[in-house]
């Protein structure tokens, strides 16, 4: 096949900007990645092994469900999987417990999902079905897990988007990958620069224009990018800060209607695993819930690395806007000597590494992940379009259950791909 000489410039080299850039260079397009950072992955973020003892995840860890993208990629780079196991737990003030038990509500709670027609907020749809004192517990567990898991807002939240995670019982089959997420960027730069893409890392775009039928990218440091066509995949955030010709404008104004949801994530390394030793029955802990600042922890599980790792999503997080790193971390010791009863001294005391990022300060960022209100299915047809020189793509536009994941970014990436090898 001769080499065209159409140039595509991809702004962002996260999973959605990397596959995007690999299946266009192996169709021979001559392709260009501008990445403000000087790392590729974006929100996977991996944290150095010697500190942590493994090559921890400071942003993304868990691979969701089928994910068929994800492992078709994790089988061609010869990475492996570890199903996540191991028994769930729960702090309720003054103790802990076993999860396990259902609500007595919820086979209402799947009738009425299960038949709703038109979509509500989660709030809306909780006040006009759940008012009732005798739902409070429902009620908090569906707000805990929006809020928590999906990092959105109730108010805001789709209520037909989360309807399958909710007739599952808000869990699906979770894994990690071996090495982490970042041995999974690893292997797709080097495919994208083995493809013959360039990559220029520390390049923040500023500015995108038409100038006589050819796109200009301007960066910040004054650097130009001429080329035919540009994908940008930065979270959804960050294209209120590129100033963008008319029609992208316009199409990028319907980003408005897609949520966009913050998370603070601490990673606590111990010199020893205290939590198993001093209760016989945590020996397979992987997650405990609570409503402590730092509300969520999990373990590594079934490796027996001594990581905790806390996680705190949704509006909530809000609260924590003030905190710098270590006073996260200090936040985090202190839910943890609540929840487990030990001294904060004696946990303190542990502690051998640590790492904290409230992604909502990462310049870069600005925030986790998208979630769907009721408006997004509208919104997320009319970014994905085809209609110009600049195109959208990243995990916010994926239609599926997997919006908000990496699964979610590399398919939109590919298929963003495949829309301009198709014309």
């Amino acid at each position: 096949m001769a080499e065209t000489s159409e140039h595509i410039v991809i702004v962002g080299a996260g999973a959605a900007g990397l596959m995007a850039a690999r299946e266009l260079a192996r169709a021979r397009k001559r392709v260009t990645i501008l990445e403000a950072r000087e790392r590729c992955g974006g929100r996977i973020h991996p944290l150095p092994a010697a500190e942590f003892g493994y090559r921890a995840d400071g942003g993304a860890e868990f691979v969701h469900g089928e994910a068929p993208v994800t492992r078709a990629l994790l089988r061609e780079a010869g990475l492996s999987l570890r199903q996540i196991e191991g028994k769930q737990w729960s702090f309720d003030g003054t103790g802990l417990l076993r999860e396990g038990h259902h609500d007595p509500h919820e086979a209402e709670l799947h009738a009425l999902v299960g038949g709703l027609k038109e979509d509500l907020t989660v709030a809306d749809f909780l006040r006009i079905h759940f008012a009732a004192p005798a739902y409070d517990r429902l009620r908090h567990a569906i707000e805990r897990m929006v809020e928590g898991y999906d990092a959105a807002d109730p108010e805001r939240a789709s209520t037909l988007a989360l309807r399958e995670e909710w007739m599952a019982g808000g869990h699906q089959p979770q894994a990690r990958i071996d090495g982490g997420y970042g041995a999974l960027i690893d292997f797709l730069a080097a495919e994208c620069r083995r493809h013959g893409v360039v990559l220029r890392l520390g390049c923040v775009v500023a500015a995108i224009e038409e100038e006589g039928g050819t796109m200009v990218v301007r960066c910040a440091g004054g650097d130009l990018h001429r080329c035919d066509r540009v994908i940008l995949t930065v979270p959804l955030p960050l294209l209120r800060e590129i100033a963008l010709p008319a029609s992208a404008r316009a199409k990028a104004a319907a980003a408005d209607d897609i949520g966009f949801g913050n998370v603070v994530k601490i990673l606590l390394r111990f010199a020893r695993p205290w939590w198993r030793e001093e209760k016989q029955d945590l020996a397979d802990m992987t997650f405990v819930l609570s409503d402590q600042p730092i509300p969520v922890w999990w373990t590594q599980y079934p490796e027996h690395h001594a990581v905790l790792t806390g996680w705190f999503g949704g509006p909530r997080t809000a609260e924590l806007q003030g905190l710098d790193p270590q006073a996260l971390i200090e936040a985090g010791l202190g839910s943890l000597t609540d929840i487990f009863g030990l001294p904060r001294e004696d946990i303190a005391r542990d502690l051998v590494a640590a790492a904290a990022t409230n992604w909502g300060h990462d310049r870069f960022a600005r925030g986790a992940y998208s979630w769907a209100t009721p408006r997004t299915r509208a919104a997320q047809t009319i970014l994905a379009r085809d209609d110009g020189p600049v195109l959208f793509s990243g995990e916010a536009l994926y239609r599926g259950r997997d919006m908000g994941t990496v699964e979610a970014a590399l398919a939109s990436g590919l298929a963003t791909a495949g829309m301009i090898l198709r014309r």
